[in-house]
Parts: C-alpha cells; sequence; structure tokens
C-alpha cells in the first residue's frame, strides 16, 4: 500500500476521532460545570466565571479516563465509513490486506495513547491540583465540619504521644491540608487537646498550622496565627497514604515511586498508575482491534446495528475489568505490572486471533 493511500487512512482516523474528542470534551464540560454550580450556587462568593474555571481545570482529568472510549468510537466510526462508501471494498480488490489498510489508525491510536500519556496527563494533574486548590479557597469557612466518613485521616506517633489528624481536602500532593482537625492524645487514649486550622503545612519535623482554634479538657484557648506540632511523618508516606495518583504527572511517579520505597512504603497506589498509563496506548490499539472486529465486514445494507453494539460492549467491559483491577493493584493485592498489562494484553491477543480467523482463515 502506498503512502498516499496511508496517509488518507490515517489522517481520516485522526480526523475523527479530533471531532469525537471535542464533542466528548465539551458534553463533560457542559456536565461539571451544571453539577458543581447546582453544589456551590448558594454559597456567598459564588460566580459562574469561578465555576466555569473550576469545571475547565477538572475535565482534563475526567477526558484521560475517557480516551478509550473515544478511540474506540473513533476506530468503529471510521471502518464504517469507509466501508459505507466502499473504499474498503476497492482496497481489497487491489490486493491490499486488511492488515495493510488497519495499519494506519492502530497507529494513530498508538500516537493518540502516547499524546494523551505526555500531554494531557501531565496537564491533567497540574490542572486538578489547580481547581482543588481554588474550590478550597471558595469553600473555607462556608462549609459543614469534618466529617469522619468522608475526610482522610492519619495518626503519629511521636515522643510527645500520639495525634490523630484529619482534614476536609489534601493538597499540593498531600503536603497542604485544608480545614484540618488536629487529636493529640494521652497515654491511655483520650484526647486531651483539639486544634482546628484554616491550613497546615508538612516540613521537616514539624506541621506548620495557620489560623488556629484550640480546645483542651472542655475550655476554649485562645486563638493563634500560627502553631507547630512535633511530627515524625515524612512527605513521601504522606503523599503515599493521602495524595491521589492522578495528581501527580506521570513523568514525577518514578521518582515518587523510588523515594517510597526507600522508607520502605510499598507505593501500590503509584505503580500501580505509572504501569496504567506505561500500558494506555497499547489499550487503544486493543480498543482498535475490537474496533475491527466489528466495523470492516461488508454488508450490503449496512454495517449490522447489532453487531457494533458488540463492538462497543466488548470495549466497554474491556475498561470494566482494567478498573476493577486496577482496584487490586491499588490495594496491593496484585503485582502492578500483572494489573495493568495482562488485560490489555489478552485484549489484544482476541483481536488480532479474530481478524486472523476472518481475514487469512
Amino acid at each position: 500500500m502506498g503512502w498516499t493511500l496511508r496517509r488518507y487512512f490515517f489522517f481520516r482516523y485522526a480526523a475523527i476521532t479530533v471531532w469525537y474528542f471535542l464533542g466528548v470534551y465539551a458534553l463533560v464540560t457542559l456536565i461539571d460545570f451544571t453539577e458543581f454550580s447546582s453544589r456551590t450556587v448558594g454559597i456567598p462568593g459564588f460566580t459562574f466565571l469561578l465555576a466555569l474555571a473550576v469545571s475547565a481545570l477538572r475535565v482534563p482529568l475526567i477526558m484521560q479516563q475517557a480516551v478509550p472510549f473515544v478511540a474506540l468510537l473513533a476506530a468503529i466510526t471510521t471502518l464504517v465509513s469507509l466501508n459505507r462508501k466502499y473504499e474498503l471494498v476497492i482496497a481489497r480488490a487491489a490486493g491490499i490486506s486488511a492488515w495493510q489498510f488497519l495499519a494506519p489508525c492502530l497507529f494513530g491510536a498508538l500516537l493518540f495513547g502516547v499524546l494523551t500519556v505526555c500531554v494531557l496527563n501531565p496537564l491533567a494533574a497540574h490542572a486538578i491540583t489547580r481547581s482543588e486548590m481554588i474550590e478550597t479557597q471558595f469553600r473555607s469557612g462556608k462549609s459543614n465540619a469534618v466529617s469522619a466518613f468522608s475526610a482522610p485521616w492519619l495518626r503519629q506517633k511521636t515522643s510527645e504521644g500520639d495525634t490523630i489528624i484529619g482534614a476536609r481536602a489534601v493538597l499540593n500532593s498531600g503536603l497542604e491540608l485544608a480545614d484540618v482537625t488536629f487529636f493529640s492524645l494521652d497515654a491511655d487514649g483520650r484526647i486531651v487537646e483539639r486544634r482546628d486550622a484554616a491550613r497546615a503545612y508538612l516540613h521537616d519535623g514539624y506541621w506548620e498550622l495557620h489560623d488556629v482554634s484550640r480546645i483542651a479538657r472542655g475550655e476554649q484557648l485562645p486563638h493563634l496565627k500560627t502553631d507547630r506540632i512535633t511530627t515524625n511523618l515524612k512527605p513521601e508516606f504522606v503523599q503515599e497514604r493521602l495524595a491521589r495518583p492522578e495528581t501527580i504527572p506521570f513523568f514525577e511517579l518514578p521518582s515518587k515511586i523510588e523515594v517510597a520505597q526507600s522508607f520502605g512504603l510499598k507505593a501500590a497506589t503509584f505503580a500501580t498508575q505509572f504501569h496504567t498509563l506505561m500500558a494506555l496506548p497499547l489499550l487503544l490499539v486493543a480498543m482498535t482491534l475490537i474496533a475491527a472486529t466489528v466495523s470492516m465486514r461488508f454488508q450490503r445494507m449496512g454495517q449490522s446495528v447489532t453487531m457494533i453494539l458488540g463492538g462497543v460492549l466488548a470495549g466497554f467491559l474491556l475498561y470494566v475489568v482494567s478498573v476493577l483491577v486496577k482496584a487490586f493493584g491499588n490495594a496491593g493485592f496484585v503485582p502492578p505490572f500483572v494489573v495493568a498489562w495482562i488485560p490489555v494484553v489478552v485484549a489484544m491477543f482476541f483481536g488480532v486471533t479474530f481478524l486472523l480467523y476472518k481475514e487469512d482463515g
């Protein structure tokens, strides 16, 4: 197959992928903006520009999750449109095999995955961090008390005793806590003092608290502008326990994993996220192969809706299985390498086997 035909198939796939991506992006932005506005419209200081800014910063992370479906739908649409215009029929009649005219789509899917990992992921990580900071500043002092069921909690042990730490929001990859509460315990495990702070920053050997209210033995103590609490927690431990892997860019994950492991931590969530992103380009290739199994067969009356829906369902099941297995990897029950690569390899073998059977006999 000549370069002209290869470029034609590739740019056809690329154009459809871009249009699907932009369409899904606009839809996600509208839904997220509506949902966020409905939750915050009653808070003083709310503006639609603020809600739009927060939604715009959160959408890249959501789009990263939607990329496999964009690749699947783009591949199905590309092959169906080529079939309807008899272009695949003419290519076959000219002696071009299915693997030859499918190769540009596979290359496009691989390139789409690489761009997602190298461009969209770092952008999404920084954007979601920024959106959380804006939302936290907006909600500061205007929301309910810290809930034991929704807030992240830590427990530290020092020479001064045990301290339980809870926060409403985790910022800066776990090194900054917003609307944070510190419970100091005595040797018998009873609470002797409570500190509520607007912000808490983790430094080497201590927590730095800002805007602190204190209660000790049922009495309100004088308000402090700043305060310190001794800690032996390392930033790597706090990041492993509190930071979401999605908020760390792909290129920073290897160093985070290495440092966390040097402190004796497994860093399962970071390792799983790293291998998942590494496998993403091949996941999109597997999605394209699945699309090819239901879209390349020519039918005089058009493509069978049942077959296309079957392809969409197969891609959805692959995504669901990947998410479920990833949960086991985050919990440390399954090695991260197995979590990320086994579903992708199995899906690719399925697509290749099916196409070999249908196309080459």
